[in-house]
């Protein structure tokens, strides 16, 4: 997904992307580029991980590797800790027109 597809609008701040109106957190923008890069290939492993050792009817495959993806989550800073630092409250996962976003998010219909 690109950070700039219009089918997953940014909230103003960069701090969120909204799908189906819930805002999910994005990777904290200070990581370097290739750091990212890595990051997100684990990621990618990881969930292809979860797949496979779910077809395989493999549970212990499948913690393990739903524990690679959390990791890797919160390495890139989408889980855990907020990467900014300003006292803003973290609203992941939340539905936008419940939060402060909600008449930003309200405008883009």
């Amino acid at each position: 997904m690109s950070q700039d597809d219009p089918r997953y609008p940014t909230t103003p701040d960069g701090r969120y992307f909204v799908v189906r109106g819930r805002l999910w957190r994005r990777s904290n923008p200070a990581l370097d580029e290739t750091e990212r890069a890595r990051l997100v290939a684990e990621l990618m492993a990881a969930r292809r991980a979860v797949g496979l050792a779910g077809k395989a009817g493999d549970a212990s495959a499948v913690a393990q590797a739903r524990a690679q993806v959390d990791r890797s989550k919160r390495a890139l800073g989408e889980r855990g800790p907020m990467w900014w630092d300003d006292g803003a409250p973290d609203f992941n996962r939340c539905m936008a027109v419940n939060t402060p976003y909600a008449d930003w998010f309200a405008a883009l219909r």
